[in-house]
């Protein structure tokens, strides 16, 4: 099994360094263990280890129960990274539109989401992305009657304030509920991901000393009153903030919706990518003068240029390429079938450009 793993760098909005190390919480291909079992009906939520509680834990168990109905477990195959990965979505409406992370798509060949509210399965697609702010929209088949999760505001979060993180905490695929409260606002984390070499500030984000663990991204970010006030998104894996718990970092619902609106309505954008994922075939890490190829999708477009490892791609169309997350950003702004002029430095330290008809890649 190949494996993808992503890092974090937390600060505070003011740009303060946090000495931590943080790992996405998706569970990705580093994290979960090839064959591990994935309830594929609706389970009572179980609770993790409480850190620090202003209100006692059955009435957040009590608030973790009332969303529970309203979450998926979602489930990939990433078939070029020959892995597997889990994650947690949140419905927002009853014909199958399901909020998530990027991050637990990404790379995706296939997605299969388990619904908690009727434990029925389904085929999922995506509908559009957001890498800048790691979201993502996915449309289940043959979805209705879902039951959505209640919404609240999270405009009125406060410091101190009681919450519960809900997910497929591990891949398990049975609801874990990790108790805590809320530590910051408005914080700051840089993302890398080692697969494609880019990475990604997410800003705004709600701070929680929470056990919030891999599988749990996408999952729902709970108040007291039993409202989805964010939706999971990070976790500290270097540390812990006190026994039993870590930290946790959350994307604000109303900022999510925010963008989730934008994407059913189709909306494109410099940032917000609607439909299916363009594909040059290539694995790249920064370079001083671009984007260096660490591995080439044999039969894909590069393969048919005959770019190999060590190339370097140094531009697509008019845009300079100046690092891995440059042409993530650039892949972005395309579609499967758009015809590009691809500009890249062999290993003898020749120019070349080529035109090549972009391939339907992996999500994300």
């Amino acid at each position: 099994m190949n494996m993808r793993s992503r890092t974090i760098r937390a600060a505070a909005a003011a740009a303060v360094a946090l000495a931590a190390t943080l790992g996405l919480a998706a569970c990705g291909p580093n994290t979960l263990v090839p064959g591990t079992p994935v309830a594929q009906s609706p389970g009572r939520v179980t609770q993790s280890q409480p850190i620090d509680f202003t209100t006692a834990p059955a009435d957040l168990d009590s608030a973790a129960q009332a969303v529970a109905p309203g979450i998926v477990d979602v489930n990939t195959e990433l078939g070029l990274q020959n892995g597997e990965g889990a994650g947690t979505g949140i419905v927002l409406s009853s014909d199958g539109i399901v909020l998530t992370n990027n991050h637990v798509v990404e790379g995706a060949t296939s997605i299969s989401v388990t619904d908690l509210g009727n434990g029925q399965t389904y085929d999922a697609t995506v509908l559009g992305f957001d890498r800048s702010e790691d979201m993502a929209v996915i449309k289940l088949s043959g979805a209705s009657g879902l039951q959505t999760a209640p919404l609240g505001d999270s405009s009125k979060v406060s410091v101190g304030d009681a919450i519960v993180g809900l997910g497929n905490a591990g891949g398990r695929g049975t609801p874990t509920a990790a108790a805590g409260k809320v530590t910051g606002l408005n914080k700051s984390i840089t993302a890398s991901d080692d697969a494609t070499g880019s990475s990604e500030q997410l800003t705004g984000l709600i701070q929680v000393a929470a056990n919030i663990q891999p599988g749990d991204s996408g999952g729902p970010l709970i108040n007291s009153a039993g409202q989805v006030i964010g939706m999971d998104t990070a976790a500290s894996q270097g540390f812990r903030m006190s026994i039993g718990g870590g930290q946790g970092f959350a994307i604000p619902i109303d900022k999510a919706l925010t963008v989730a609106k934008q994407i059913q309505a189709g909306q494109a954008s410099d940032v917000v990518h609607i439909g299916d994922t363009a594909f040059i075939g290539v694995s790249v890490s920064s370079t001083g003068g671009g984007a260096q190829i660490r591995g080439v999708v044999q039969g894909g477009p590069a393969d048919q240029l005959g770019l190999q490892a060590r190339d370097v791609i140094t531009g697509l169309d008019d845009k300079t390429i100046t690092s891995a997350t440059d042409l993530t950003a650039t892949m972005d702004q395309h579609h499967p079938g758009d015809t590009v002029t691809l500009k890249w430095t062999d290993g003898t330290g020749r120019t070349q450009s080529a035109q090549v008809q972009l391939a339907k890649g992996p999500v994300g």
